[in-house]
């Protein structure tokens, strides 16, 4: 089987996992967040400690523990941000008084968030699946107009000391893109279309990119060529998620600015 192949087969069985709990919602989805969340830590820790040769050493995973039984028993969205905060400045006292661990703090709250940010997000109704199939819609899109224009267009790159392969047409065909499928997205679930719609749209195609740019870096930073590789042909699960996890972050306070912490989708989702 091709490498191709094998991106194909994996990208299919993963969409079909993820749908698949996206559509339950609840409980199963808090678990899908969390085992997220808690992969984002491991390989973020794994390139950070070979690049620095130094560590915390338990602290930062009995820490990211606590997150992660905090999501996944569904604590109220106050509980999960003090709990994030709260374990990533004893991290940042523990690297200043230890000289190590420079990148643990950053690591567990980038790795928090995300989790966080998409279980909220969704929660257990019908306005948090379509904020979810909202995002996935906008960003696979984004991510895929992106890789299939700049490959037709070609033209300056976007940020060639990061990543190479990306393009400014490429940007601009998966913002466009992105814009058009979150479009679709909302018409068809009922949520109506607007200019606040279209201009998220866009913001989350615009993040979800700068996010992948900012893996990239990590991964430069740290001369890994993937985060991992869990992922037949695809490396490791922030690799897959980059974007996704920036974007859903970004939703999720756009949620919370124009209606709740704890059901950021209603504001914006009424359906």
């Amino acid at each position: 089987m091709s490498n191709l192949q094998i991106r194909v087969v994996s990208a299919v069985v993963l969409a079909i996992a993820v749908l698949s709990l996206t559509w339950i919602g609840g409980f199963p989805f808090r678990l899908l967040a969390a085992g997220i969340a808690g992969a984002i830590f491991y390989e973020w820790t794994r390139m950070a400690r070979v690049g620095t040769g130094g560590s915390l050493g338990f602290l930062p995973e009995a820490l990211m523990l606590v997150c992660i039984g905090a999501l996944i028993v569904g604590a109220p969205a106050w509980i999960l941000l003090l709990l994030t905060a709260a374990a990533a400045l004893v991290l940042l006292i523990a690297r200043r008084m230890q000289r190590v661990g420079r990148w643990e703090a950053g690591g567990l709250a980038y790795a928090a968030l995300s989790g966080v940010s998409l279980a909220l997000l969704r929660d257990g109704d019908d306005a948090g699946l379509v904020a979810i199939l909202f995002l996935f819609a906008v960003v696979w899109a984004t991510d895929i107009l992106a890789y299939f224009v700049g490959r037709a267009v070609g033209g300056p790159k976007l940020a060639p000391s990061i990543s190479p392969g990306k393009t400014w047409s490429g940007a601009i065909g998966g913002a466009v893109g992105g814009v058009a499928a979150g479009i679709v997205l909302s018409a068809l679930a009922g949520a109506g279309v607007s200019l606040v719609l279209v201009i998220v749209a866009l913001l989350l195609s615009v993040i979800s990119q700068v996010g992948d740019l900012f893996e990239s870096w990590v991964k430069r930073r740290n001369g890994v060529k993937d985060s991992g590789n869990l992922i037949p042909g695809h490396g490791g699960v922030m690799d897959r998620v980059d974007g996704l996890v920036a974007a859903a972050f970004a939703l999720y306070v756009i949620g919370w600015a124009f209606g709740r912490a704890d059901y950021p989708a209603h504001a914006l989702f009424p359906v």
